[in-house]
């Protein structure tokens, strides 16, 4: 049976992962069109004109099409209430929204400098598109070769704009994990009790670079560790 709701993504897309994280959360299923990063042709039909050309799209059973990866999470906790990761508590919520606009603006930034840092980590990224596309073969060459150089260009810039030296990426993204921590303190979740906006926002992340060296550095830290598994246990693939 067809899966009522698509996403449309790209595997090294943190972005994507944070709707996906929000989609198993809910226990919702769905199916996944890997979209080329080059030439985004496998983005659907029905996109409003002035919608960025760029993953996550997600395209729920009715037929509405949602962009943006934030917009996405709210559509989907209107459309589907069940197992909520919007805090009732006022405080928990806006240090959920704190967090998950972190996400986005800072941690999510900082990945693309340990996913394409270093050369032998664009190998490794386009090991991971070759394993997850479906990209014909001269289309699957054409991103794992150009999107990785790219990619890794990309990195040095992120890296010297954030005042960063070019090999600076890890201790980058260790200290915005120490920040994550803090923010969690003695807590579950940084909702509570239950997962919210900023765990899944924060757990979609990680999840992205989990084929790469910085995850398994990242969960030697046993508060980030217990809490990435807390989540995990709470999402329904």
């Amino acid at each position: 049976m067809t899966a009522p709701i698509t996403l449309y993504q790209f595997e090294l897309c943190p972005f994507c992962h944070k709707v996906k994280a929000g989609l198993e959360v809910k226990g919702l299923a769905y199916d996944k069109v890997e979209v080329n990063p080059m030439n985004k042709k496998e983005l659907p039909p029905g996109l409003p004109e002035d919608a960025p050309k760029k993953v996550p799209v997600l395209r729920f059973a009715d037929g509405e099409i949602v962009y943006d990866s934030t917009d996405i999470l709210n559509a989907l906790e209107a459309k589907h209430p069940e197992r909520p990761f919007t805090p009732a508590d006022a405080d928990r919520k806006a240090r959920s929204d704190a967090v998950e606009a972190w996400v986005d603006d800072t941690f999510a930034q900082a990945l693309p400098t340990v996913i394409y840092g270093t050369w032998g980590e664009s190998l490794k990224a386009a090991q991971v598109t070759a394993r997850t596309s479906n990209f014909g073969f001269v289309q699957n060459i054409g991103v794992r070769a150009g999107g990785s150089l790219i990619m890794h260009q990309i990195s040095k810039k992120i890296l010297k704009r954030n005042g960063r030296g070019p090999k600076e990426g890890r201790a980058w993204v260790r200290e915005e994990v120490e920040r994550f921590e803090g923010w969690l303190g003695g807590d579950d979740f940084i909702g509570g009790a239950e997962p919210s906006l900023g765990d899944v926002a924060m757990h979609g992340a990680l999840t992205c670079v989990r084929d790469f060296p910085i995850f398994a550095e990242l969960m030697e830290r046993p508060v980030l560790q217990a809490w990435y598994d807390r989540v995990q246990a709470r999402r329904v693939p």
